[in-house]
């Protein structure tokens, strides 16, 4: 064993999350590097260190510290060298000598109990000598703090969180109700409270406990889909969580309530927030709904002309929405692939370009968007840049996430359309709405049998339910989409009638192979040899779209399996390995979570900014550009050009692309998809999940494997009951 006493020079390295630190020391004239984990610890502080001395192939000697003891500095030389270190904000080397030179051995005594003598010594005002007392304090309490959380099973950076939010208010709080922590800290949940709260002594059945697993259980069935749970439900879960008896948690959900952290409707019971959200969207919704009252006569005029401009011929009913959407302050346009949405959203900017009006179009994804300005030849944006998302905190240390376009800073326009409406969840809904101005037209476009938003809510399902707003549904096929089997078979799919399988057909292929190495090699063949030629694209444009996460031809090992293939290991390349995947240059990734704040740029020539933002959303894809080892970070070119720097610390939000769940593909459009079938739980294989899929290939869908598991999962029409009270709400306002 070896000991060494010295002066921290340098923190080399530091993972905040466990404290894992290389320090630089100074000992009595040499340097020495020391490895190990540490509590907290800053540049200029003396340390006790005892441990075994290694040799490192690369980094030579170093000292593996068993355990250490951060000491206070006693004599006079040992206190000028930790005040000029830089650890205390505005003390250089000059400042720190004049003080000691001042009170010797006294120094920290003086800092600590008459602060206010040190504004004797030159270039220190009265000031400034508490402010350098404070940090001194602050240092000590932090080094305690830090002591005191890693008790309790909590990483480095969490405990500096926690110290920053309640200072010394966290002794009590971690004592008597962590589950506190679950509410004010993000990043820590109901299961993480509750190992603390287990650390601390807390009664498993503690009213504090149950009402932060009543909140936990409501938070994951949003993360489901759900606004809300039915009693019975919740506190069956609850007590499944807790291990305590659902008839006992009455009194909680009272608790709750009374405190407007829940709202019970009936036998509905609702985070307070998703009930609100519900409420104010419907009232919008509601006052949006106008009727306008130009004659069919003019509109039907102007109709005429757009045809004959472009040389087209709407069908009855697109020529209905058409009208529609001039007499209506909300419209609904709902239909399957091939019936002329499109055509119907480029003849209604038509007619409202020829009267002069502000149009704003908006998707909620960013390739959604760019299928819509292709299509229409008109901006589109994503819904989130749309309403001018702003991800920097707010003043008052409120949510950092929040749009600059709202009820107080209105979209200016007159008419505002929205593509694949299916996929926005109440909480975008809500968003929109309060930047609509009442009298601004809103026009609401997508097909209504493909999943619902991976957000919770069903929005535009309860809309049509509700029966209030005008709804326009295309269901003529047009000849140029009949001849696709792609669209035919969709529409086959939804309507539950059969599907040859077995018919040649240039754009809907099955191949069958009956075992999921097989069903590996095959799609192997297409992605790699087939497909890319076929229809014009390169291999990473191509998706597999898998139903589920797990197994044999789940999204993980599907990911393993295609990145050896298209993107091989190779000493070129760098990678890092997190969370099981391995992330190398050149990968095509998703990011998996919502982050409002992550910024972005795009690129002009030599590297140069010239455009910046920032926002990456759950679903977004990219290909990683850069990956530096040195600085621990990975920069990932989205959409557009867009291009995000991840730390090594935030590659939780990131996955492997090749393959993605098919719930990740709503609102995009892939050249082909490759689909393997194998075999999968009924509730999980239905036929909204195949018809989704299937619909989102532009030129050629091939399915892989069982056919018995297509034909299952089309006659499956059972959905995964969704939560959501939109309908409700809406039908409790009197027309």
């Amino acid at each position: 064993m070896a000991a060494i006493t010295g002066f921290v020079e340098k923190i080399r390295y530091r993972n905040e999350d466990n404290g894992y630190s290389v320090l630089d020391v100074a000992s009595e004239g040499q340097e020495y590097v020391l490895v190990g984990t540490f509590q907290y610890i800053s540049e200029g502080e003396m340390i006790e260190a005892v441990g075994t001395m290694t040799e490192h192939p690369v980094y030579g000697e170093q000292l593996q510290v068993e355990s250490y003891e951060v000491k206070t500095p006693e004599d006079a030389a040992a206190m000028e060298r930790y005040l000029g270190s830089g650890a205390i904000k505005g003390v250089g080397a000059a400042l720190a000598a004049r003080i000691v030179r001042k009170f010797k051995a006294d120094t920290f005594r003086v800092i600590e109990e008459e602060p206010e003598r040190l504004s004797e010594v030159k270039g220190i005002s009265e000031r400034m000598a508490m402010v350098i007392s404070q940090q001194m304090e602050e240092k000590r309490d932090m080094r305690q703090a830090m002591i005191f959380l890693q008790e309790y099973g909590i990483s480095m950076n969490l405990a500096a969180k926690i110290y920053q939010e309640y200072g010394s208010r966290m002794y009590g709080i971690i004592r008597e109700n962590p589950y506190r922590l679950a509410d004010d800290i993000p990043g820590v949940g109901f299961k993480m409270a509750d190992e603390i709260a287990r650390r601390a002594g807390i009664a498993a059945d503690s009213d504090y406990r149950v009402k932060a697993g009543l909140l936990y259980v409501l938070l994951q069935a949003a993360g489901q889909g759900h606004t809300y749970l039915p009693v019975e439900e919740l506190t069956a879960q609850a007590s499944q969580l807790l291990l305590t008896e659902p008839e006992n948690m009455e009194n909680d959900l009272a608790d709750l309530q009374m405190d407007r952290r829940i709202v019970r409707k009936g036998q509905a019971v609702y985070a307070a927030p998703y009930y609100y959200m519900e409420l104010n969207t419907a009232r919008m919704l509601h006052d949006l709904n106008i009727k306008g009252s130009t004659p069919m006569e003019e509109i039907s005029k102007r109709i005429d002309l757009i045809q004959k401009q472009n040389d087209m011929e709407l069908d009855p009913l697109q020529v209905r929405a058409v009208a529609e959407a001039v007499n209506s302050g909300l419209l609904i346009i709902t239909g399957g692939p091939g019936t002329g949405k499109t055509t119907a959203i480029n003849a209604i900017i038509q007619y409202f370009e020829m009267e002069e009006m502000e149009i704003l179009l908006a998707a909620p994804t960013g390739r959604a968007a760019k299928r819509m300005t292709e299509a229409t030849g008109w901006e589109a944006r994503t819904i989130h840049r749309l309403l001018e998302l702003n991800g920097a905190p707010a003043e008052d240390g409120s949510s950092p996430m929040r749009f600059e376009r709202n009820e107080e800073n209105p979209l200016d326009a007159d008419v505002i359309i929205i593509d694949e409406a299916s996929m926005v969840d109440i909480q975008l809904m809500q968003s929109l709405l309060k930047a609509v101005n009442v009298g601004t037209r809103l026009i609401l476009v997508g097909d209504v049998n493909q999943l619902p938003s991976v957000g919770p809510g069903n929005v535009l399902k309860d809309m049509i339910r509700s029966g209030r707003f005008n709804v326009v549904m295309l269901t003529h096929i047009f000849r140029q989409a009949a001849e696709s089997d792609i669209i035919v078979n969709a529409h086959r799919i939804n309507e539950g009638q059969p599907v040859d399988l077995a018919k040649r057909s240039r754009d809907f292929l099955f191949i069958r192979r009956e075992s999921p190495d097989a069903i590996i090699n095959a799609m192997i063949t297409l992605l790699t040899r087939k497909l890319p030629g076929y229809v014009h694209a390169e291999p990473f444009d191509i998706q597999i779209l898998t139903p589920m996460r797990k197994g044999a031809l789940g999204v993980e090992r599907l990911n393993a399996v295609f990145q050896s293939v298209l993107n091989p290991a190779d000493k070129s390349k760098p990678e890092k390995e997190s969370g099981g995947a391995v992330f190398r240059l050149g990968d095509k990734v998703m990011q998996i979570k919502n982050n409002y704040q992550m910024e972005w740029e795009v690129r002009g020539r030599y590297g140069i900014p010239v455009e910046t933002g920032a926002g990456v959303f759950n679903g977004d894809m990219g290909v990683i550009r850069e990956l530096n080892l040195f600085a621990e970070t990975l920069t990932v070119e989205f959409d557009e050009g867009r291009m995000a720097e991840y730390s090594f610390r935030q590659l939780e939000e990131l996955e492997l692309a090749y393959a993605t769940t098919i719930h990740k593909a709503q609102g995009s459009e892939y050249p082909a998809v490759i689909i393997p079938l194998y075999s999968g739980p009924r509730m999980l294989m239905t036929r909204n999940l195949i018809y989704t899929a299937v619909t989102r290939a532009r030129a050629c869908v091939c399915l892989v494997g069982v056919p018995e598991t297509f034909l299952a999962m089309a006659e499956n029409q059972t959905e995964q009951r969704r939560y959501s009270g939109l309908q409700e709400r809406i039908e409790e306002i009197p027309v």
